[in-house]
């Protein structure tokens, strides 16, 4: 992999309080838009992992960890929809692989309290928890090596970029020319009346489940991979227990053939692998990173694919699905099921087909809608943000261009 084609990190410092679509505007717009004119190219496609660094778990003990799912998911769909807002703004296409000039960005959460402090001969090592959340040792650990590496010009940016450093010194050879300071916002905090309290937590699940046709894959997918990836409960390496299970029914191709331009629909095997290799940046710990290239492991079969991270304790499995249910019907001991607003009613029908078959009812989650109205200074032409969170959309682009689907 050479440099050029290996991603970058922007390190965003903690998010405001209260959290908002404007607050959060006014905190990392302008360090998001840097960083995006920076890694886009002429010649092919950049990618940008923007980190977030947040104590977005509660807990003394790795085992222990909780979160509170509606706090993160706004947080990730904040941030996805002002990648979107800034995308659009300056001509940026936003799908994996989506040629020159397009920048394929996804959203992290790091666990940190600004308060911790490390001895002095601390050494930082992989150590996951019950979350596919990790803290910043572990990030610096796993996640490496980078193109540019992007820091806030502010004080806590400064910090966390330098935490950051300090963990990840001796794993990568950086450059003077690759540490890139980029303008910061303004964060804005307001003291609670109870500062020991945190939002109420969310019941983590061994089985989550969701589903969707992942055609060019885009923030709006990727919000959603992710929100559903923070309800697993990521068993401990060496514990007896099966691994936590991420089914993703993915809509079969012959489901697919009324779409609008429809010939430029990419296969289910294509559109399953990107789903893989997506979650494979949010769920793969490796002390090696990912300068040997290695994509993950897809093992295939009846027509699915399986793959696993983390030393086999988290099992992703894309099923191919050929009606409104898929495995939600299928697989019993599924818990948890994600929706976004659009296949709201959709988690209410499942439920209703499971107490036919005396089944449990699966909780249901709903994520943040992408939006563009709420972060604008100045409205963005609906066409145009519209453009970036759709797969219609960009196969329309694809149709106008005369293009292919790559």
């Amino acid at each position: 992999m050479g440099q050029d084609d290996r991603p970058s990190l922007l390190i965003l410092p903690y998010p405001p309080d209260p959290l908002t679509r404007d607050s959060l505007s006014a905190a990392y717009r302008p360090s998001l838009k840097s960083a995006l004119e920076k890694v886009r190219r002429p010649t092919g496609a950049a990618k940008l992992t923007v980190a977030v660094v947040c104590p977005v778990l509660q807990g003394q003990f790795l085992r222990s960890k909780t979160l509170s799912w509606p706090d993160a998911q706004t947080l990730v769909a904040g941030i996805y929809g002002l990648i979107s807002v800034l995308c659009a703004q300056l001509s940026i296409n936003t799908e994996v692989n989506g040629g020159p000039n397009s920048v394929d960005s996804t959203v992290v959460l790091i666990d940190d309290d600004r308060n911790k402090h490390y001895p002095t001969d601390f050494r930082p090592a992989i150590e996951p928890n019950n979350t596919t959340i990790v803290d910043m040792a572990t990030f610096a650990s796993a996640y490496f090596p980078w193109n540019f590496i992007f820091s806030v010009r502010s004080e806590l940016g400064f910090q966390v970029s330098q935490a950051y450093l300090k963990f990840a010194e001796g794993r990568q050879s950086l450059l003077q020319s690759q540490l890139v300071p980029v303008e910061g916002g303004l964060v804005l905090n307001v003291a609670k009346s109870d500062p020991a309290s945190v939002a109420p937590q969310t019941s983590t699940y061994p089985a989550v489940c969701l589903g969707g046709t992942f055609d060019y894959l885009h923030p709006g997918h990727k919000l959603l991979l992710t929100a559903a990836a923070l309800l697993l409960q990521v068993p401990r390496r060496g514990d007896p227990v099966p691994p936590c299970r991420y089914i993703i029914g993915i809509t079969g191709d012959e489901m697919l053939r009324n779409k609008k331009f429809a010939e430029f629909v990419q296969t289910w095997e294509e559109r399953a692998r990107n789903v893989i290799f997506f979650l494979a940046q949010l769920l793969e710990l490796s002390p090696r990173g990912w300068k040997d290239g290695t994509p993950p492991q897809i093992e295939e079969k009846d027509g699915d694919f399986t793959a696993t991270f983390r030393d086999g304790t988290i099992q992703v499995h894309c099923v191919r699905i050929q009606d409104a249910f898929g495995p939600t019907i299928t697989v019993e001991d599924i818990q948890a099921l994600v929706v976004s607003a659009e296949t709201r009613s959709g988690g209410q029908a499942v439920n209703e087909k499971r107490a036919e078959k005396g089944w449990h009812a699966l909780e249901v989650f709903e994520v943040d809608v992408l939006d563009a109205e709420e972060v604008e200074d100045e409205p963005t032409k609906t066409e145009n943000f519209a453009a970036k969170i759709s797969s219609t959309a960009i196969r329309q682009q694809r149709a106008a261009r005369g293009g292919t689907k790559i």
